[in-house]
């Protein structure tokens, strides 16, 4: 196999293909990286039996062929190549690597040991990229990041006739985005599909592929391995799809609520932060919503309280309720809006607020249109 091709095209190729690989393996071949010459250049590929990425890019092919070789010290070498065309070849068990004054020698591992890529036949959709990036990172922070319930680790992707629901939750919050779907053949039968996707896995594909015009997305069921495929400029990305039911949260939303708050983002985020200064880790924030603003108060060590207060617009009832400073930054951040709604719900249990609901405003006294929403459940409220 010999071939030469750009540096900065091969270099950003390969930091794709690898960029999903397990930082560990109990099976060395599966953290390489495949080569392969096609009818334009080359075809880089990778695969660890759950996700797969695969991307082509043009190359001066001269031996055509096939090579395995390990993927993070290929995109180290990659990366730190002088500016001048990169030149592959290959001796017995043997890759050289030239590119102008520098040259590597690295050991080729056995091609057919390496497992098949994914191939994905089914129905698929169109979404926008710019959309599709930012719902993802919007909603992806809800997930668990607890592998003990590996169902609450991912995120739902529901579709539906002309629109793309995504939905996370760790018990502790829910999070939901809704994104136009241009549906081709898949909801067209007015039947919702639904895919569980790691949420590592979605986050990665959202940053990848979030300046890509549009992304097709496939789902396939496969020697009963359900599958799900991003593709867009020559990349691909597939997904095993996470097993389980997922837990019914979109019921939790609701319809209607009269008791709410609407504050402005940057300044909550600004005094959340300095008010949890004091706070010792997992303690939660005290807040009060009267006609006269927002209060909040943090309680630390015997040496240390803290409280600040802010302008906020209340509609309904006074309310108190204790809420973990990081979880509501993460939905403040997620809203992208210049004000926020709070829309506080009651439960059953008197002493106990029912979950908020973070929405966008986009001034004092107009909803926003994004269609994000963020439920945050209170911790029990502080004595």
């Amino acid at each position: 196999m010999r071939f030469s091709v750009n540096r900065d095209v091969f270099s950003e190729a390969v930091s794709f293909t690898v960029k999903l690989l397990p930082q560990r393996t109990t099976l060395p071949i599966l953290s390489g990286v495949l080569i392969e010459t096609n009818d334009t250049g080359l075809t880089l590929s990778s695969f660890d039996y759950e996700v797969s990425a695969q991307t082509q890019i043009v190359a001066e092919v001269e031996e055509s062929g096939s090579i395995l070789v390990s993927g993070r010290l290929l995109a180290d070498i990659a990366s730190r190549l002088p500016n001048a065309p990169v030149q592959f070849a290959t001796e017995d068990n043997r890759i050289l690597v030239t590119c102008g004054s520098a040259s590597f020698t690295l050991l080729s591992m056995p091609v057919e040991e390496y497992p098949s890529i994914p191939e994905i036949s089914g129905e698929s959709g169109l979404v926008p990229a710019d959309e599709f990036s930012a719902a993802v990172a919007q909603v992806a922070v809800a997930a668990s990041r607890d592998d003990v319930t590996p169902v609450i680790t991912g995120v739902q992707l529901e579709v539906s006739e002309n629109h793309l629901g995504l939905v996370a939750t760790d018990r502790y919050r829910v999070a939901v985005r809704e994104i136009d779907w241009d549906s081709g053949e898949v909801g067209g039968t007015g039947e919702t599909i639904t895919a569980l996707v790691p949420a590592r896995t979605l986050q990665e594909v959202g940053k990848t592929f979030g300046h890509s015009g549009n992304i097709s997305v496939a789902f396939t069921n496969k020697d009963d391995r359900e599958l799900i495929a991003f593709s867009a400029d020559n990349k691909t990305v597939t997904s095993l799809l996470i097993k389980g039911t997922f837990p019914p949260v979109r019921r939790l939303f609701p319809e209607t609520t009269e008791n709410y708050a609407v504050i402005n983002t940057g300044e909550l985020i600004e005094a959340v932060r300095r008010v949890s200064l004091v706070l010792e880790r997992e303690a939660a924030l005290r807040f009060t919503f009267t006609i006269d603003g927002l209060v909040m108060e943090a309680v630390g060590s015997e040496q240390a309280q803290a409280s600040e207060k802010i302008d906020a617009l209340l509609t309904g009832e006074d309310i108190v309720l204790s809420l973990k400073p990081a979880f509501l930054i993460d939905g403040l951040n997620a809203v992208r809006s210049e004000f926020v709604r709070f829309s506080f719900t009651k439960s059953e249990n008197t002493n106990k607020p029912g979950p908020m609901l973070i929405t966008a405003q986009s001034s004092k006294d107009q909803p926003g249109a994004d269609s994000y929403k963020y439920l945050l459940q209170p911790n029990l409220l502080l004595r």
